[in-house]
């Protein structure tokens, strides 16, 4: 049985989340709370598996609280999150301190996709709670040494405490060594300039220790669909631009692709690419109107592999589901190469799974190696 407490100062979102958790029977709700104070106390009082935790709330907010959490009784939590930029900017917050991922409050609210958001918090929560809690993240530690960068922000590291990966996403327990340096391009033009990632659950930091140890002068494109609502994409492109030597930015509808740059997809469009005569642009787009996240790794990966081919390095990172297995089949079959993010070190081991089980991937790789992989990948 998987114990949770699910602290909210809305007794509907309080409700709302304790129905759809004991849905199922693998699940109990043990313990609700209305702010960070008396969720504090009932994590203390019945150490659940996992927590939902609100972020404004009154008393203590669930910054503070989540703060409290890692350091104390550090376990995976899930930030319900409002979808607005003030709330994307708490949550992205939220996920540097060491929160797993977030629930959308908005869409808890809507009946017609009800059925989906119960079953994906569902799988969330039972996924999450196989983890094994590693560190505290480096972010609550000590003051590390003037020099020791590779932030999340620009004041602390994205090395969060969640997942077999020592993160959120992040790499390997490591202690409390610095980061590894940025990486140098070899001499010589790569075989491969456009790298396309897919990522979901964990992915904020996981993207972030990935892009950081890339140089400036990085020798292809990058395109992302990191599932995630609208109104949280550019902010966490905008986050990424200050902390990384690569310029990042949230993709813009028929922009010229410029090596050394990261496109992130936007939340609710597609994010594709057109091959011109002398140039590749970026394609961004609500359809296909039915696929089942928006970004979709699948759209992007398919579409990249089909204008590039062989000139195409796929990435699959951390998240739940098989998104991007079907991209990364045409992308081999068109000569691409893929890099799968290890077991090891994904919050959730789903989505590069699909692609190692399938026989798919060329290479199995930890987060902290991954930016070196990518590198040497160009050239392969």
């Amino acid at each position: 049985m998987i114990t949770v407490v699910v602290v909210d100062d809305s007794a509907f979102m309080r409700k709302a989340l304790s129905s759809m958790l004991e849905k199922d029977p693998e699940i109990s709700v043990v313990a609700v709370g209305r702010d960070g104070e008396e969720g504090l106390e009932l994590v203390r009082k019945h150490n659940p598996d996992v927590v939902t935790l609100d972020i404004e709330m009154p008393r203590m907010d669930g910054l503070t609280a989540l703060r409290r959490i890692m350091m104390e009784m550090p376990r995976p939590v899930l930030m319900v999150s409002s979808l607005t930029t003030e709330g994307a900017e708490s949550t992205l917050k939220a996920l540097e301190l060491g929160a797993v991922d977030f629930i959308p409050k908005q869409l808890s609210k809507v009946s017609l996709d009800i059925v989906r958001i119960e079953d994906e918090l569902r799988e969330k929560v039972k996924e999450i709670s196989r983890r094994k809690f590693l560190r505290t993240p480096r972010s609550l530690r000590a003051p590390r040494p003037v020099g020791d960068g590779g932030a999340f922000t620009s004041s602390s590291s994205g090395a969060t405490g969640y997942g077999g990966a020592g993160g959120t996403g992040g790499g390997a327990p490591s202690g409390g060594e610095g980061p590894r340096p940025v990486l140098t391009p070899r001499a010589g033009r790569p075989v491969r300039d456009i790298v396309a990632i897919g990522v979901s659950t964990g992915g904020p930091p996981a993207v972030q220790k990935v892009l950081s140890q890339l140089p400036a002068d990085f020798p292809a494109s990058i395109l992302i669909a990191q599932h995630m609502p609208a109104a949280f994409t550019g902010p966490f492109a905008k986050r990424l631009d200050g902390v990384c030597r690569i310029t990042v930015k949230e993709a813009e509808n028929g922009e010229r692709l410029r090596p050394g740059t990261a496109y992130i997809a936007p939340g609710g469009k597609h994010l594709r690419v057109d091959q011109k005569i002398s140039m590749v642009e970026v394609v961004v787009t609500p359809e296909p109107a039915e696929a089942l996240y928006k970004p979709s790794a699948n759209v992007l990966i398919e579409s990249v592999a089909q204008a590039m081919g062989r000139r195409t390095l796929g990435v699959i990172l951390t998240g739940m589901g098989s998104d991007g297995l079907e991209g990364v089949r045409v992308l081999k079959q068109k000569g691409g190469r893929a890099l799968a993010q290890s077991d090891a070190t994904c919050v959730v081991y789903g989505m590069p799974k699909a692609i190692v089980d399938a026989g798919l991937a060329d290479e199995i790789i930890d987060i902290d190696d991954m930016a070196s992989a990518i590198m040497a990948g160009l050239y392969k």
